[in-house]
C-alpha cells in the first residue's frame, strides 16, 4: 500500500472516509478482498506472507500499512502484513497501538494507520512515533505521515474537495485514486532510489510492467453505521482486472452505537 488518504470526523455524514492505493510488484501473488472467517475482517490477502495491506472489521474500523521507503534497510523477521490484522484484533485501537509499539523493531520500516471514525491511530517504527491523532484529513505514502510528496498533496487536496459535497460516492474516491499524472523532476522527492524509479513512483496511480498500482480501495462509514467497501484490482497495463464490493451495518460498539 503506497498511498492512504483518510478523513476522520470531518464530513457531517461520514465520520470515516478512506481512499487507498496498493502499489506492489505484479509478480507477488495476492488474493482478492473477502471476509476472513477466522479473523472477522474484510481484506485482501498477500498470498506469499499471509497478511494484508488494508482491512476493515464488523465494527466499521479500518487499518492499513505502508512500507517506509529506504533501500538501505535489511529484511526484518516479521511481515508488515500482520500489523493491520493485529491492530483490529484489539477491542480498542489505542490498546492495539500500545501492544504493537513494544515490538516495532521486529518489522521492516512501516507506517500503520487505524481509525474507528473518532480519531486516527498512527505508528511509525522509523521515527518511533505511536500516537492517537484528532479528527482531520491525513495523507500517507512511504515516508512520514503528511510528508508533502506531490502524490500526497494532490490526494489530500482532492479528498478535501470531495468532502465539501453533501454525499461522497465510492466512485468519486476511486476516480481520485486513478490520477496518473507525473511530476516534474525538480518536485520529485529524493528517497535513495534512482531518478527513473522516482519518476515511476511519483503518480498517485502507477502503471509499469513490473511494478504498479495493484488495487484501489474506497471505504465509507456513515453516521448511521452503514459501511461501504469497494476494492478495484488492476493489471500491469492499468486495466481493471476485477472488483469486490460489500456493504454492511456495523456491529454493536461501532459508530452507530448509542
Amino acid at each position: 500500500m503506497c498511498l492512504i488518504l483518510v478523513a476522520v470526523g470531518v464530513h457531517p455524514r461520514y465520520p470515516l472516509v478512506v481512499a487507498a492505493n496498493r502499489d506492489e510488484f505484479h509478480e507477488r501473488p495476492a488474493e482478492p478482498a473477502r471476509w476472513w472467517p477466522d479473523r472477522g475482517v474484510l481484506a485482501g490477502r498477500d498470498a506469499r506472507a499471509g497478511g494484508t495491506w488494508l482491512a476493515v472489521d464488523r465494527r466499521g474500523r479500518f487499518a492499513a500499512v505502508t512500507n517506509f521507503r529506504d533501500p538501505s534497510l535489511e529484511q526484518a523477521p516479521r511481515s508488515r502484513g500482520e500489523l493491520p490484522l493485529e491492530l483490529l484484533e484489539h477491542p480498542e485501537l489505542d490498546a492495539g497501538r500500545e501492544a504493537i509499539a513494544g515490538r516495532m523493531a521486529q518489522y521492516g520500516g512501516f507506517n500503520l494507520l487505524g481509525s474507528d471514525g473518532r480519531a486516527l491511530v498512527h505508528l511509525c517504527n522509523r521515527t518511533a512515533e505511536q500516537r492517537t491523532l484528532p479528527p482531520g484529513v491525513y495523507g500517507l505514502s512511504n515516508h512520514t505521515l503528511d510528508t508533502p510528496w506531490p502524490k500526497v498533496r494532490r490526494g489530500r487536496e482532492g479528498l478535501q474537495a470531495l468532502l465539501h459535497r453533501p454525499t461522497v460516492d465510492p466512485e468519486a474516491l476511486l476516480a481520485l485514486l486513478a490520477d496518473r499524472r507525473g511530476v516534474d523532476d525538480e518536485a520529485l522527492p529524493d528517497t535513495g532510489v534512482p531518478l527513473e524509479w522516482e519518476r515511476r513512483l511519483a503518480p498517485m496511480f502507477i502503471v509499469s510492467e513490473g511494478y504498479g498500482t495493484r488495487a484501489s480501495t474506497a471505504y465509507l462509514l456513515d453516521a448511521e453505521g452503514e459501511a461501504t467497501f469497494v476494492e478495484r484490482r488492476f493489471r500491469p497495463d492499468g486495466s481493471v482486472a476485477g472488483e469486490t464490493r460489500d456493504a454492511f451495518r456495523v456491529a454493536s460498539g461501532g459508530v452507530s452505537s448509542a
